[in-house]
């Protein structure tokens, strides 16, 4: 942490940067981070990453990101919108969103995420989206307690102006459009109301070169 960065807050959304951070290849050039906010999740990735790209839609949200990206070398801070912005296709060797992928056309998003990776290049989406039908709502229900007791312990509080939009498709809606668009991704549900979707692009170059003659 540089000294520019306000005292480390916690909410269900920086609960999941660990496990996000993790996923990230070993020697990543080039890493991008969709929906930024206020850039906490893209100022830990610079030390994961030789570069970082962070954008998102609000103003507001990206002027507290630039504000306090001061000391964090290779971070690029972009106010757009991620479906239409100029971004590298295939410049990617790694690419995160973390609650942001309900606010735009699901299928646009996850398809344009896939194709700004390199091949080999791995992606991570942590998202919300709603209950639909008794097992779902079991799950949720089930959950609900340690939720509480999370937010309590950890003080839980989101940043100033941090957008927030419903998730419009259901859990089930989520993970078969993943297996379309994502052909073997890993989908989890996670106990703080979130689920991630983990993948890795093939790379066909190295299938290609290990093929018999």
């Amino acid at each position: 942490m540089r000294q520019s960065d306000p005292r480390p807050y916690w909410n269900t959304n920086v609960a999941r940067h660990p496990g996000i951070l993790r996923v990230v290849p070993e020697g990543c050039g080039e890493a991008l981070d969709v929906g930024c906010g206020d850039g906490l999740l893209a100022r830990r990735l610079t030390g994961r990453a030789r570069r970082v790209t962070g954008i998102d839609h609000s103003p507001e949200m990206i002027a507290d990101a630039r504000r306090l990206a001061a000391g964090h070398g290779g971070l690029t801070l972009v106010e757009g919108d991620f479906l239409t912005a100029d971004l590298p296709a295939g410049g990617y060797d790694f690419v995160c969103s973390l609650s942001t992928i309900h606010h735009m056309d699901f299928e646009a998003a996850l398809g344009r995420m896939r194709d700004l990776l390199r091949p080999g290049g791995r992606l991570v989406v942590v998202g919300l989206a709603r209950e639909a039908g008794p097992a779902e709502w079991a799950v949720t229900v089930a959950a609900a307690p340690a939720v509480r007791i999370a937010k309590v312990l950890h003080r839980a509080h989101d940043p100033a102006g941090m957008p927030i939009a419903e998730p419009r498709m259901s859990y089930g809606q989520v993970r078969a459009a993943a297996r379309e668009l994502l052909p073997g991704a890993r989908y989890r549900r996670h106990v703080l109301r979130r689920y991630s979707l983990t993948w890795r692009k093939p790379d066909l170059r190295t299938r290609s070169a290990g093929a018999p003659g």
